[in-house]
């Protein structure tokens, strides 16, 4: 969506630790209910979610970490209209998610 601007990025969800809050969370799905959004149900800002490209990662929303918390974000725009092209089209997408 544009309007969420919805700007992440993706590690393995071997690689995610969600330290506190998990019972003040909610999910939300849409459509094919793939992707999993997770919500704060106190502000209602969605900080990681289960991708549909990447059902095996946790795209991630940066502006939702504590500082000192990622070291480097390789930023990468993809076509989010038409994400399930932008998707087959990118080279590496899928595998980001990969350990």
């Amino acid at each position: 969506c544009t309007k969420k601007q919805n700007r992440h990025f993706i590690v393995p969800v071997s690689h995610f630790k969600l330290l506190k809050g998990a019972t003040n969370l909610t999910t939300y799905t849409f459509n094919t209910h793939c992707a999993q959004h997770m919500f704060c149900k106190t502000c209602g800002v969605q900080s990681f979610y289960t991708p549909c490209s990447n059902p095996d990662g946790c795209g991630i929303a940066p502006h939702c970490l504590d500082d000192g918390t990622v070291q480097t974000i390789i930023i990468e725009d993809i076509n989010g209209k038409e994400w399930e092209k932008a998707v087959k089209e990118h080279k590496t997408l899928r595998d980001m998610s990969q350990p």
